[in-house]
């Protein structure tokens, strides 16, 4: 037996690939923790590889990763730059073109770079719980080492066009139906390798030398169009693949390498960019480094609404122990059946197994005593926005639970340290504001009160990556960051239509940005009531910010309270399914003008857009000002998670930056003018 180590032994490239040769066949591993990236040392190890198997004449030579995964994609970090060599194209060719066979095990995820790496071997075998994807769309890019030129030569054009436009994974049985592998095994890779050499394929054609059938993708570009919502790289991921049908192997892998290096430096990408490392730093605060997470296996829920069963089914695909607890058993009952809805729809569409379903349910209880929270390690209320409700909770929690279990408030709105005031073990309280529906939706505000300890916030921070959510930590303001930014894009809105604007242009022009829905349309989806008691509990406290439009209390006040109310109307008419334009609303809109003598201004939709920015981005700088959040990327987090800005274009900062601050002032002088006295401004956008 030899082994070799194809990177040094000491200095920033240390052993991260290595090849043992034994009985004429070599194993290279790679070991470039935590995911395996193909980072230039990588690179430059499986560069030697090639070369040390050729030189002893190898039968074959396996490529595998040590730890949790495959190569899960490329090192993002050398993205800013120019790629070092050598780059991953002409490492993949040599692999390729090696008179010593590869043959690539996997496990894990095989993502991006990984799998063009896995593309470029002579043969593909894999566990059967591996997933495949070229997700590059996901950072605004295409792949550029010859993802969108090898795959098609695979696994056929139409099927290679869907995965590389749409970024989704695919598992290891579908990919083997596909033709991408020539075995899945289950158990010690090793001996399926071994297994495998033993009846040795004849080896296949390079895919650089096969030919691929063209084929119509006129229904997949539409599709691609409808969920793209503005982001270009799909689009452009589908246009290359559909190059190996049209060019040579070298011609296509030429356009799409310097069609990838391009993205790079489009803002598109930047931004995408930006938001993948936010997402790294800002759910790991570097203060709670040092804190021990505790463990969770108990969670108890209050409230068995829309929002508790979200939180309940979260938590129970999570794996933990949930008890539901409501103020009566027929409420405990409503809400149990709420929960096992969510878990019939997920196991209806596939998304767990039998098995899994079975589990769910056995882990699960709901029930009106609250002493079944009595070992519970975190406790949830999710009860009405009521703050002597919650409080009543909170006391009826601490009387029960242990004294270090964490209790937190799922408020939207209401100041945690007022809910837990005067309760015993004050720094394990805390708020976490899940966003519905919550067993979908990735964000967590997680909010600490003035004596929340670090230790607390670290063991919620890990709970909630747990669930698979984004936690992003906010200081206590009303709304936090996501509602307070929330509502000064709703107040200038109103004054827009005060003034003259329809709401079914503002609507249509915040869709045109990119938004999932406008402000109205999105009203009508949550239900008025939320905001106007929000704005109820502002006005009786004196908080309202300047000048005040109740239009939207008129529609609350006619019994139009969004598309769930029994109506079936609020901005909109929904009687009919599909939301409409409502004379009676315009007619509404109209009178207050004539009321209050609004000048009847027209707003083209760029200036729609760019003063609802303006308000949003002034906001966003005053909680930055006031320490209420971190960092400019936490505001951006928090509101492409948690409110459908688009992530192609970065968050409201990354998009003020790119626009322009100049405009961005322009557009807030504008919105002062409109409505003096309304707005404070944040040191950003003082002219």
């Amino acid at each position: 037996m030899t082994t070799r180590s194809a990177t040094p032994d000491s200095g920033p490239d240390a052993k991260v690939v290595s090849v043992v040769i034994e009985n004429g066949h070599a194993l290279v591993t790679i070991d470039n923790p935590p995911v395996n990236p193909l980072s230039v040392s990588v690179r430059r190890g499986l560069m030697e590889a090639v070369k040390l198997v050729n030189e002893a004449s190898c039968k074959t030579a396996a490529i595998v990763c040590a730890g949790r995964t495959f190569v899960a994609g490329g090192d993002i970090s050398e993205f800013a730059g120019p790629p070092p060599l050598p780059h991953l194209p002409d490492v993949l060719d040599a692999i390729e073109a090696s008179p010593t066979p590869f043959i690539a095990v996997m496990h894990g995820t095989v993502l991006g770079g990984g799998l063009e790496l896995a593309l470029s071997c002579a043969w593909r075998i894999a566990d059967e719980k591996t997933k495949f994807g070229l997700p590059e769309v996901g950072l605004g890019l295409i792949p550029g080492a010859g993802g969108t030129q090898r795959l098609p030569r695979v696994i056929g054009l139409e099927r290679a066009a869907r995965m590389a436009a749409s970024g989704k994974p695919v598992n290891a049985g579908t990919f083997e139906e596909f033709g991408g592998l020539d075995l899945v095994f289950s158990g010690d890779p090793m001996q399926a390798l071994a297994s495998f050499r033993v009846n040795l394929p004849a080896r296949p054609t390079n895919t650089s030398l096969r030919t691929v059938e063209d084929a119509d993708l006129t229904a997949l570009k539409a599709e691609i169009t409808r969920s793209a919502k503005g982001s270009d790289a799909p689009m452009i991921a589908l246009e290359t693949t559909a190059l190996a049908a049209k060019l040579s192997f070298a011609d296509g892998s030429k356009i799409e390498r310097q069609t990838h290096l391009d993205l790079r430096q489009s803002a598109q990408s930047r931004a995408l960019r930006r938001l993948f490392f936010a997402n790294r730093s800002v759910t790991r605060p570097d203060r709670l480094k040092a804190f021990e997470p505790a463990a969770i296996n108990h969670v108890a829920i209050v409230g068995g609404g829309l929002m508790g069963a979200g939180i309940a089914a979260a938590s129970l695909a999570a794996g933990h122990r949930v008890t539901l607890l409501e103020r009566d058993t027929a409420s405990a009952e409503a809400g149990h059946a709420r929960v096992e809805a969510i878990i019939a729809r997920d196991l209806a569409s596939g998304r767990i197994t039998d098995a899994q379903a079975g589990a769910r349910r056995a882990a699960f209880a709901a029930g009106a005593d609250y002493t079944a929270a009595s070992d519970a390690d975190i406790a949830i209320e999710a009860v009405f926005e009521d703050p002597d409700v919650k409080r009543a909770v909170f006391k009826q929690l601490s009387d029960v639970m242990s004294g270090t279990a964490l209790i937190a408030t799922n408020t939207s709105y209401l100041d945690p340290n007022m809910i837990s005031e005067g309760m015993p073990g004050p720094g394990r309280f805390l708020g976490l504001h899940f966003f519905s529906p919550a067993n979908i939706m990735k964000l967590v505000e997680v909010v600490g009160t003035s004596v929340t300890t670090d230790q607390t916030m670290s063991t919620a921070f890990a709970f909630a990556r747990g669930l698979g959510k984004i936690p992003v930590e906010t200081g206590v303001c009303d709304g936090f960051i996501g509602n307070r930014i929330l509502s000064a894009y709703r107040r200038q809105a109103d004054y827009m239509v005060a003034d003259g604007a329809s709401p079914y242009d503002v609507d249509a022009a915040m869709r045109g940005l990119g938004m999932p829905m406008g402000p109205y349309e999105l009203q009508d989806l949550t239900g008025l009531q939320i905001s106007w008691a929000n704005r109820k509990r502002q006005l009786a406290a004196g908080t309202w910010p300047g000048r005040y439009v109740d239009i939207a209390d008129q529609l609350c006040e006619m019994g139009r309270q969004g598309r769930g109310s029994p109506a079936r109307k609020g901005w909109y008419d929904h009687t009919g399914g599909k939301g409409q334009p409502d004379p009676e609303v315009e007619a509404l809109v109209a009178a207050y003008r004539t009321e209050h003598g609004t000048a009847q201004q027209s707003f083209s939709a760029d200036e729609i857009v760019m003063r609802v920015m303006a308000a949003i981005v002034n906001e966003a700088n005053l909680i930055l000002e006031e320490g209420i959040a971190t960092s400019d990327t936490a505001v951006d987090i928090v509101w492409t998670e948690g409110y459908g800005f688009p992530k192609h274009l970065g968050g409201p900062m990354f998009w003020a930056e790119e626009t322009g601050m100049d405009r961005m002032r322009e557009a807030f002088a504008a919105i002062e003018a409109q409505s003096p006295g309304s707005w404070k401004a944040s040191g950003a956008l003082k002219r």
